[in-house]
């Protein structure tokens, strides 16, 4: 495991480890994340190994609402609510794409996706071709970590880089809306209030 302060010059490096099926543990908005390519399922089923979790999705994190759009379907609702929240803390569970790897959602037909609002990992997921594994870096149960340093204790070296940021400026995971059903669903709130996604979609 390498830790490496958060350059441009290093977040291209691990962009590249992410390329070769690497593991990367990077600063959000919200949480310390857990990266890979969502593409390559040897790489995925690691970052389900390393977390040590079964049967619950990953998210992925993406650069524009555009790479967004590769694996999954919007509808008015969730365009409405990305145009007014993203880059930044919510997620939303939307109809997945044929094209990602069934491993990355369980086999289910949803996929939660989200645009950060942090320049490290915009940038690193630029550089990954748009679209990054999002899952906090945490051994399943335990706190999601703020810092690299909480990251490192809890997932050491089972990654291959951990890029530090500093503490991330949120702290606590991002508010999940679910968007596979007529009505729109709150699974999680976080930093972004329920009424605050109501009032986008005029509820």
């Amino acid at each position: 495991m390498q830790l490496l302060k958060a350059t441009k010059e290093n977040i291209r490096f691990a962009a590249g480890t992410i390329k070769k099926g690497g593991l990367v543990v990077y600063p959000t908005d919200t949480v310390y994340g857990l990266g890979c390519n969502p593409f390559d399922t040897n790489a995925v089923n690691r970052v389900f190994e390393v977390k040590g979790r079964t049967g619950k999705p990953l998210p992925v994190l993406a650069y524009s609402i555009k790479d967004a759009q590769k694996i999954a379907t919007f509808n008015q609702k969730a365009l409405k609510i990305a145009k007014a929240f993203w880059p930044g803390s919510v997620t939303l569970i939307l109809p997945k794409k044929p094209e990602l790897p069934n491993i990355v959602t369980c086999n289910r037909n949803s996929v939660g996706v989200r645009v950060p609002n942090h320049e490290v990992a915009l940038e690193l997921i630029r550089l990954s071709n748009g679209l990054l594994i999002g899952t906090s870096a945490n051994k399943t149960g335990e706190a999601p970590p703020k810092t690299p340093e909480e990251a490192i204790k809890q997932l050491g070296e089972r990654v291959d880089i951990v890029l530090d940021g500093g503490a991330v400026p949120v702290g606590t995971p991002s508010t999940v809306v679910d968007l596979t059903t007529e009505k729109p669903v709150i699974i999680r709130e976080g930093p972004i209030r329920l009424k605050s996604v109501l009032k986008v979609l005029g509820a």
